[in-house]
């Protein structure tokens, strides 16, 4: 009998070496079970692999997207639309967005797809238009109001015994600005259409975004408010020293037609609120930009400077310019300068949706396309805007 059967016997544990080595053994054991089987799982893996490759060669079919396109089904189904007038897979289609929640509209017009009117959005902010510092707000109804308090609330002083008398009650005015219906009427013919090597729909979103941008900056400025914005031009213009509410109120350069030094400039500056200034921009046109970037103070030092920094707008008096080529020429009388804090001054209320109508019968072999926006816009702020105006006085 040996030691280690004795110790056995006698009741006591196995000598840890000879455990290890049992252990040690069922594992490499258990590790050899474990490796076949994952080489007859690899290998059946090759096989279907294998089997998938040749498949996909001999039907030569295109490579799996690893990302997936949400937007795809709406883009074919517009495409479709556009290139055809194919309207079924518009029409089974749900929108998720914010911005669109119907694909079908009650009048036969259909959204944009995101993509498409991703690119007006991005033309429309890039172009030199009042829209690019004013107040731009989304609504989903016909017009959008502005509540202004332009009037002071009483206060007083009081003391522990007087009492305490009724001071002035503030007044609430409302501004109305209702949402107009901007439209372009694009069209292409027919075999265009037909050629897939054509890109409709960057085709089009490039029409209608110059004819819009154009169109709303115009009204921006000089619109009348009837079926198009209201712009700030078009509101009455006193002398600022006595001006009021529902006017915009103009500082004189001195000279008729034409500039007294750079003085008229800080004037019309100081005549805007300390409250507007810290956020004020002039507008004016390229030939007047051109007529001040020539005006020094007393010390031959420019008022005008460019921008330090790639896209950073020129500055005149430490303000930046926006150039609005609407915004009038110099000349007697005119106002052709403005400055004032715009995003107070001016709102801009649009819809989110854009609706395209393809119209293939009214101009044969062409097929015309009906793209629609409505938009508004007013001043909301008489007192955030003022005027040069190059008169004696």
């Amino acid at each position: 009998m040996s030691k280690t059967e004795s110790l056995s016997r006698a009741g006591e544990g196995v000598p840890p070496v000879a455990e290890m080595k049992s252990a040690v053994a069922g594992f490499v054991n258990e590790f050899k079970i474990f490796k076949e089987d994952l080489q007859t799982e690899m290998t059946k893996q090759k096989e279907r692999v294998t089997m998938l490759e040749r498949k996909t060669v001999t039907a030569a079919r295109p490579h799996l997207s690893a990302a997936t396109d949400f937007d795809a089904p709406h883009k074919k189904a517009f495409d479709a639309y556009l290139r055809s007038g194919e309207d079924d897979g518009l029409r089974g289609l749900e929108l998720e967005g914010k911005a669109m929640s119907s694909a079908v509209n009650s009048d036969g017009g259909f959204l944009v797809d995101p993509q498409t009117a991703e690119t007006i959005k991005s033309v429309l902010n890039a172009t030199a238009s009042i829209r690019a510092i004013a107040n731009v707000v989304n609504v989903e109804a016909t017009s959008f109001d502005v509540l202004i308090d332009s009037s002071e609330m009483g206060a007083g002083w009081a003391d522990e015994t007087t009492a305490t008398t009724e001071t002035g009650t503030p007044t609430i005015e409302r501004i109305s600005i209702p949402l107009h219906e901007l439209s372009a009427l694009p069209k292409a013919s027919q075999r265009l259409l037909d050629d897939s090597a054509f890109d409709i729909e960057a085709w089009l979103a490039g029409r209608i975004a110059d004819k819009f941008a154009r169109a709303e900056a115009a009204a921006f400025i000089n619109g009348d408010g009837i079926d198009k914005p209201t712009g700030i031009m078009t509101h009455p213009s006193v002398d600022n020293a006595s001006w009021s509410w529902g006017n915009i109120g103009y500082v004189a350069t001195g000279v008729e037609g034409d500039f007294d030094g750079g003085e008229a400039i800080i004037d019309v500056v100081y005549a805007l609120g300390a409250q507007y200034r810290a956020n004020a921009s002039f507008v004016m046109n390229s030939k007047t930009a051109g007529a001040l970037r020539k005006l020094k103070d007393a010390d031959g030092r420019f008022l005008w400077s460019d921008g330090l920094a790639a896209g950073e707008p020129a500055r005149l008096l430490g303000y930046p310019v926006l150039i609005a080529e609407d915004m009038p020429d110099i000349a007697s009388g005119a106002d052709a300068v403005a400055f004032g804090d715009f995003a107070a001054g001016y709102t801009v209320a649009e819809r989110p949706d854009l609706r395209v109508l393809r119209d293939p019968f009214s101009a044969k072999p062409h097929v015309m396309f009906y793209a629609t926006k409505r938009i508004g816009g007013d001043v909301s702020d008489f007192a955030a805007i003022k005027l040069l105006r190059f008169v004696v006085s």
